[in-house]
């Protein structure tokens, strides 16, 4: 794994994280560099799950594979912002 390998990996966990934050109505308690952690997991899940559907093998941008990316985005920063919420209180 390469440096372009990890700083691709964190412009596109920072796309997808702030697309998920962005599908979510209001404020969410967290951070910027919690956005793009979860942004980052939520773009390997969705890409290993387009992997297993057979939809990520398509020429240019993968339509499919970016909406999975950002509902599992949107999902993550939800449940984050819940957990944190909830411990703040």
């Amino acid at each position: 794994m390469g440096i372009e390998t990890i700083l691709g990996a964190i412009v596109i966990g920072a796309i997808v994280g702030a697309l998920g934050r962005l599908v979510l109505p209001g404020r969410q308690p967290i951070g910027w560099l919690l956005t793009i952690v979860v942004g980052i997991v939520a773009a390997l899940i969705g890409t290993a799950i387009a992997q297993v559907l057979g939809v990520a093998t398509t020429d240019g941008i993968d339509w499919i594979e970016l909406v999975m990316q950002v509902v599992l985005a949107a999902v993550g920063v939800a449940l984050v912002a819940g957990i944190r919420g909830r411990s703040r209180v």
